[in-house]
């Protein structure tokens, strides 16, 4: 099922264009000169919307100098990026200072307390902002500490949360922080007088949170947690359906609601596990720029559901191939929020067109793009003598628009108890999150409720409608909320 896109040819191509407009260099390039025309030649080769961006035309530069000179009047690499991105339509693509951090972070390393949270704001229209904690890591400095989900914080090191300092003061480069514990108080926070001090460190998280069957009457129920489609934990997921499997169960709850994405690979191996009757068959296709479709196959742009798990490094060894295990069913139920994104939506949209699909939250993302990672190399590829040692940008580029075998997706999300998508709207009750994968969890127990009688009725008292929110610990990792493919030269 593994496949990648060729990127040699592209490369070569470029290259030889950029040579043939190149008369006499009078420039002796720098690293960011470098950098610059890494970013250029990136996005001219790769981006989605490569012919809609006048800078990014084959013939906007007549030599390197042209291209150098044009680009030293930008402050910054990462400027040059934002002005070549094609606005307001693109909304996800991103460049990196360190792509080491960007690789971790694709496979959940990231730097943490272990306290994974969301940013809402205050219902009194203020511009302060509260945090939530959502759920924390095990054997952390968070854990340790006796944080909890459902706890509520509004001060950093004593100081309020509000939209004009939540970023710096939860996402910058400080280690250490004070949280400031609060009472809900109706959706406008007041402090508690209660703090803890936390640490964060480079920790890597097992996105499988939690696995477990729940029995129901004469029912057998699985509910699966999954937090990233991240391929270094392909396995666990596959034991975690072998379990199900054994335990022959009668439905299915793939819990996505903090899922912001991953991998195209994983997400299909989940469809397929999910499934396990339609293999061979379309799960779904992607559109490339022209560059790219014009030297690639067609069989080259479309994932079908599989049987196997093959898993490869960058240069090509096999390091994981195990058959799946899968349900066989015809019917499956997601849990999500804003918070379920790309591959968390692809694998909803793709199952859509083959099983009844059902959802109990809330209106997901609309992120129905794909990227690469692209570094500067001259294939744009890591691997290789000539990666620059200069630097360690790189960009993850938005290069697919992808879709279900009909060739539908929905850029404005996919909007449970919808015509499409048959289920119940409902929100975190930030007020009482309850225990996950328990029944005082409003969001699994409607769930449950759901399965056993067909009934859309919940008893939570939620107004989550009326909260706005804007920001999340796992939004500010390196890897964001990306779905990205693998391509090999």
């Amino acid at each position: 099922m593994k496949k990648f896109i060729k990127i040699g040819v592209l490369s070569i191509l470029i290259f030889f264009v950029s040579c043939e407009r190149k008369t006499t260099s009078l420039i002796d390039p720098t690293t960011d000169d470098d950098i610059n025309y890494f970013v250029w030649k990136g996005l001219n080769l790769y981006y989605l919307w490569q012919k809609d961006v006048p800078d990014l035309e084959d013939t906007r530069f007549s030599s390197f100098d042209d291209l150098y000179i044009h680009f030293r009047g930008y402050p910054s690499p990462e400027a040059i990026f934002e002005n070549l991105l094609y606005k307001p339509t693109d909304r996800f693509s991103w460049i990196v200072e360190d792509y080491i951090a960007l690789e971790n972070s694709f496979q959940g390393i990231n730097l943490s307390s272990g306290m994974e949270f969301g940013v809402v704001n205050y219902k009194n229209n203020s511009k302060n902002v509260f945090g939530y904690v959502r759920y924390v890591i095990p054997n952390t400095d968070a854990a340790s500490k006796g944080v909890k989900r459902g706890m509520i914080f509004n001060t950093i090191d004593g100081t309020q949360l509000n939209l004009d300092n939540y970023k710096s003061l939860l996402f910058g480069n400080n280690t250490n922080i004070t949280i400031g514990l609060s009472d809900f108080n109706a959706g406008n926070p007041t402090s508690n007088n209660s703090t803890i001090s936390l640490i964060k460190t480079e920790l890597q998280e097992n996105p499988i949170a939690l696995s477990k069957v729940i029995t129901e009457g004469n029912k057998k129920i699985g509910y699966l947690m999954y937090n990233q489609f991240a391929s270094s934990y392909d396995a666990h997921l596959n034991a975690a359906f072998a379990n199900f499997k054994a335990e022959n169960i009668d439905n299915l709850i793939i819990d996505l609601r903090y899922n912001l994405g991953g991998s195209v690979n994983s997400a299909t191996y989940l469809g397929s596990m999910i499934t396990g009757q339609f293999t061979g068959q379309l799960y779904s296709q992607e559109i490339w720029n022209a560059k790219v479709t014009k030297v690639n196959p067609a069989s080259r742009f479309i994932n079908n559901f599989t049987n196997e798990i093959k898993n490869v490094d960058a240069n090509g060894n096999i390091i994981l191939q195990e058959s799946i295990n899968s349900l066989n069913l015809d019917k499956v139920y997601f849990i999500v929020s804003y918070s379920s994104a790309s591959a968390s939506e692809l694998v909803i949209n793709s199952l859509s067109s083959h099983i009844d699909v059902n959802l109990v939250g809330k209106t997901t993302r609309g992120k129905q793009v794909g990227s690469i990672t692209l570094y500067d190399s001259f294939n744009l590829k890591k691997t290789g003598a000539d990666l620059n040692p200069h630097h360690r940008y790189a960009m993850q580029p938005l290069v697919l628009e992808i879709s279900n075998k009909e060739g539908v997706n929905y850029p404005d999300g996919i909007i449970p108890g919808s015509p499409e998508f048959p289920g119940i709207v409902l929100g975190e009750d930030y007020e009482d999150l309850g225990v996950l994968g328990e029944r005082s969890d409003p969001l699994l127990n409607t769930t449950l409720n759901y399965i056993i009688t067909g009934n859309k009725w919940f008893s939570a008292k939620n107004d989550s409608y009326n909260y706005k929110e804007i920001s999340s610990s796992k939004i500010s990792t390196p890897a964001r909320d990306n779905m990205f493919v693998d391509f090999k030269k």
